[in-house]
């Protein structure tokens, strides 16, 4: 990781340890994806209710929409406004969207069909953004019809230029805004569709917020609307050049001013650079060493756990092809697998109880496998040579880096994905040696791989299979979500288990959660 992607990370897992504090378990930055679904959804909804008003003429568009901000402002101003500040929202969480999944690096591999598929989610929100901004029809919306045509102009695509066609009030007829409010319809239309297939490779998508956040939210920008309600400028007049300082919205017009210093030859070539950088950006560079899921059918019983469990559809139960008894086989879709490990955590054949001399499981990683993590326990548990309560610590490769904790009387491991331990292997632990484990991954609720902190808990509970045995004492387990920062909170969990050891040698019934 370079020098860079290591700062960037660090700035943005304070600037969440922030938002925790503030929000919990309602971190909106952990829901950038959904709050933008959100809002989508409540431009829908307002822009219906608009729509049922408009009134598509050069005379009632600009007339209708005054209408309903000063003589209707209780409902249609409300309600206009919620349709500018939602697109306004959904902008800024997409911005911070791309931004988060660039810097924690979840856009290569498996995760480029959900990237690059983004992109045109971008693209279309911008057009129906900015096509938006011309239905009413007052002074912003002609400067933004007339530089939008000189820019499209620069293209030659047409034999004659398009801003000819806003010269003069003559020019401009109840056929443009019809065709405007017919393209205003139909681009959310194809906006669903992309983000539909954004999410189509994701299992369980989470497509709303929590319904905490999505109320608080909604509730400011209904205030948000009422203390500075949207309000058109003065009517468009072609006749007339736009003057003074038009009120720009930056989120989405940010490049009409280089039109002014740039030639429009210089912003298309930002413009469509910036799409096919942005495109490209899951391979620069190549991605190298794949450990993709292989499926042992010797060991497969076709239980579709895997299948269950793994984040991003790479699984697929299918009728069996080696004629043994059991009806289905897991069969893994390569190009979809993140290499996470949580199939091989949810197979119940990956048991170190097992008497096998090589122990294999029915689905697994190559070069992380559960024969490989037998190994390391017993290393590890071999090397607690110091004074009770040795502990045994389980770690996640993107959390904290839980080697710097090893000592003679703790010793440490790190997975792809705390989802990947399979939970007999803690009974497996404290039979062999460690008087206590630990389990640490990412912080509670943004586990890189989406659901490994969950799957892990419910299975430690007996809530998804496979369970840890209700005979395993959870007073010696214990729990600690914490991202590379919070290796303080790590270090306070591990001495809180030190001393729950100490001081009782009963059983809990509930995990030392800290």
């Amino acid at each position: 990781m370079s020098m860079l992607s290591r700062l960037s990370r660090a700035a943005l897992l304070r600037i969440e340890a922030w938002f925790n504090t503030a929000f919990g378990s309602n971190n909106p930055l952990y829901y950038l994806g959904s709050l933008g679904i959100y809002f989508f959804y409540i431009m829908v909804v307002s822009g219906i209710y608009l729509l049922i008003y408009y009134e598509p003429t050069v005379a009632g568009t600009y007339d209708q929409l005054q209408y309903l901000t000063r003589e209707q402002w209780y409902v249609g101003g409300i309600m206009r406004s919620l349709h500018r500040y939602a697109a306004d929202s959904m902008v800024l969480v997409m911005a911070l969207h791309i931004l988060r999944e660039l810097v924690v690096g979840r856009y290569r591999g498996a995760r480029w069909f959900s990237w690059v598929t983004g992109v045109p989610v971008l693209i279309m929100v911008y057009l129906t953004g900015i096509e938006g901004f011309w239905l009413p029809w007052d002074k912003l919306g002609q400067f933004l019809v007339v530089r939008t045509a000189e820019w499209l102009d620069w293209l030659n695509i047409s034999n004659s230029a398009m801003a000819r066609n806003f010269l003069t009030k003559t020019d401009m007829t109840d056929i443009f805004f019809r065709m405007l409010i017919i393209i205003h319809i139909s681009l959310p239309v194809f906006l669903q569709a992309f983000l539909l297939l954004h999410i189509k490779k994701v299992s369980q998508a989470r497509i709303l917020p929590p319904r905490t956040l999505a109320l608080g939210t909604l509730a400011s920008l209904v205030l948000l609307s009422l203390v500075f309600p949207t309000v058109s400028q003065d009517r468009a007049d072609l006749s007339l050049v736009p003057g003074g300082a038009l009120p720009l919205d930056w989120f989405y017009m940010f490049f009409y001013p280089l039109m002014e210093s740039w030639s429009m030859g210089a912003v298309w070539m930002l413009v469509i650079g910036s799409i096919v950088l942005l495109t490209a950006l899951p391979w620069l560079p190549p991605k190298r060493g794949k450990d993709i899921a292989e499926v042992s059918l010797d060991n497969c019983n076709g239980c579709g756990l895997c299948a269950e469990d793994c984040p991003f559809e790479a699984i697929v139960m299918r009728p069996r092809s080696d004629g043994q008894s059991h009806p289905r086989e897991a069969v893994v879709i390569a190009d979809n697998c993140v290499e996470c490990g949580i199939c091989a955590g949810a197979c119940p054949t990956a048991m170190p109880f097992r008497r096998v001399q090589v122990l294999k499981s029915g689905i697994d990683l190559p070069q992380r496998n559960v024969q490989h993590l037998l190994e390391v326990t017993r290393a590890a548990l071999a090397g607690l040579t110091g004074p009770s309560p040795r502990i045994l610590i389980y770690g996640c490769d993107h959390g904290v880096d839980v080697d710097k904790l090893s000592q003679p009387d703790t010793a440490t491991l790190s997975l792809p994905c705390i989802g990947a331990l399979p939970p007999s292997f803690i009974d497996y632990a404290l039979r062999h040696g460690a008087d206590g484990v630990i389990l640490t991954a990412c912080r509670d609720g943004d586990c890189y791989h989406r659901f490994g902190d969950v799957w892990l808990r419910s299975r430690l509970n007996n809530e998804r299979r496979p369970f840890l045995r209700r005979s395993v004492d959870r007073s010696r387990i214990g729990l600690c979500w914490a991202a590379p920062p919070d290796r303080q909170r790590l270090q306070q969990a591990l001495a809180s288990l030190r001393r729950t050891l100490h001081e009782s040698s009963g059983k809990r019934d509930d995990f030392l959660d800290v």
